[in-house]
Order: structure tokens, then C-alpha cells, then sequence
């Protein structure tokens, strides 16, 4: 392809979270212009998308900006559902996070992820009444090794608890955001 590609960020307008990394040509900067919803070009494709199109998540225009050089775009915008193709709200969720989501999705019989997202939110509820018992012990009384294996086992099954409630982790994020103005 002749003709340039910018990489153009897509951030949260609400929240500030960048959601997204896509590329545009100047029909998709014109299309996401006009049109109001997000619209890409394809590399592995060589092609137009509309973001949304297939998944019904559109990307709802709040402010296009071109950097000074004019070869990056910013886009903010209100998104109707999650930017990434995984499910997850942004492009750049935690490691963890995104191996519980393919865990789940995956659905094998001997995932221990898929397994206790079956029993629900007691289950999960009580594995992490557990799980920060045996941290505050690990944090006095025990090794930093200790702790931070504990540690481990409690987020591991806090984010587990919020994927059974259907939250998203970046929801967190948002409360603790508002908290600090």
C-alpha cells in the first residue's frame, strides 16, 4: 500500500483509559470524521473496518486530534461495549486478567478458572475471604516470599470473583480515579 498509515490511539473520553491501537489511512480518518464511529485499516487485511461492525462495540467520536506532525491521530470516544476482540474493556488489560478471560473462554475440564467460575460468586467469595486471611498472616508472621505467594493467590481470586459478577477490573481503576479528585 502507497499511502500512509498513522497510528491512531483510541482513549476512553470518561475515563481516560486508552482502549485501543489501530491504524488509518485518510479514507478511515475521513469515514471516522463523517460518520461519527470509529473506522480502522486493516494491515493483515488491507482493507477498511468499521470498529463495531461484526461485534456490535462501536466507538462513538467525541474529538479527533492529529498530532504536529501529523502522522498519529488521537481519538476519544464513548464505546458501547469492550475495545478489545478478547472481551476486555481495553487493548491493554493486565496479564492476568487476559489469562483468566482465555481460561474461561477456553472452557477445558481440568481449568481450575473454568472450574470455579462454574461454582460462582459464593464459591470465589469465600476463596478470597481465605486468600486475605492467609496474607495478613504471611505479613506478620511470615517470609516476603510467603507474602508475596499469598498475596498472589488473594488478587488471583479477587479478579476471579469480579469476572463471576461480570466487573471489569478497569472499573476499579474508574472508582479509585473518582476517589482521588
Amino acid at each position: 500500500m502507497s499511502e500512509e498509515l498513522r497510528a491512531a490511539i483510541v482513549q476512553d473520553d470518561a475515563t481516560g483509559r486508552v482502549l485501543m491501537l489501530g491504524w488509518m489511512d485518510e479514507e478511515a480518518l475521513t469515514l471516522t470524521r463523517s460518520s461519527g464511529t470509529v473506522h480502522f485499516f486493516s494491515r493483515s487485511r488491507q482493507q477498511l473496518w468499521h470498529k463495531g461492525e461484526t461485534s456490535g462495540n462501536f466507538m462513538h467520536v467525541v474529538e479527533v486530534s492529529l498530532d504536529c506532525d501529523q502522522d498519529a491521530v488521537l481519538v476519544r470516544v464513548n464505546a458501547e461495549g469492550p475495545a478489545c476482540h478478547d472481551g476486555s474493556t481495553s487493548c491493554f488489560t493486565p496479564w492476568l486478567w487476559r489469562k483468566i478471560l482465555q481460561r474461561e473462554a477456553a472452557n477445558a475440564p481440568d481449568s481450575y478458572v473454568a472450574a470455579s467460575l462454574a461454582k460462582g460468586p459464593a464459591f470465589l467469595a469465600r476463596k478470597v475471604g481465605e486468600e486475605a486471611v492467609e496474607t495478613a498472616v504471611a505479613a506478620l508472621a511470615e517470609t516476603d516470599e510467603r507474602l508475596v505467594s499469598e498475596a498472589a493467590d488473594l488478587w488471583f481470586h479477587l479478579l476471579m470473583l469480579l469476572r463471576s459478577r461480570g466487573v471489569d477490573p478497569a472499573d476499579l481503576e474508574d472508582e479509585l480515579r473518582r476517589r482521588e479528585r
